[in-house]
């Protein structure tokens, strides 16, 4: 349970850095915005980030396969998204931004996920030439 709440409040962490960068940009770009927009937005973002940092525990479960933990990382992660998206208003309640926006987030899954993939794959090739020594 506490490795649950360390991995959320790195998630939080993460999402503080993305909203700053984002009101960062927002100031740069002489926009002004509600504060109840930015608000609610933050609060959306804080969501997804105690869910991402929380959900990283799905990929330790040694009994599932990594496809298996994937896809449940991943069905979890957008029945979440989705409903907080159109809530929030990053989604427009049209079929066009819905398509673009479920493709979007499919596209940033998969970046992620490659980027993970190939990093964990460095290390281990890494251990493995460890123990080769």
């Amino acid at each position: 349970m506490i490795d649950v709440l360390r991995r959320s409040l790195i998630g939080l962490g993460f999402t503080a850095l993305f909203t700053f960068t984002a009101l960062t940009i927002l100031k740069l770009q002489d926009i002004d915005a509600a504060v109840s927009d930015i608000w609610l937005s933050m609060l959306g973002s804080m969501v997804m980030g105690i869910y991402f940092g929380a959900s990283s525990k799905l990929f330790e479960v040694d009994q599932w396969s990594p496809l298996k933990q994937t896809s449940i990382h991943f069905v979890i992660s957008i029945f979440i998204w989705f409903p907080l998206a159109l809530y929030i208003g990053w989604l427009p309640f049209n079929l066009i931004p819905i398509v673009v926006g479920i493709g979007g987030f499919i596209v940033v899954y998969l970046i992620f996920w490659f980027a993970f993939y190939t990093y964990f794959k460095k290390v281990e090739s890494e251990m493995n030439d460890s123990v080769k020594r």
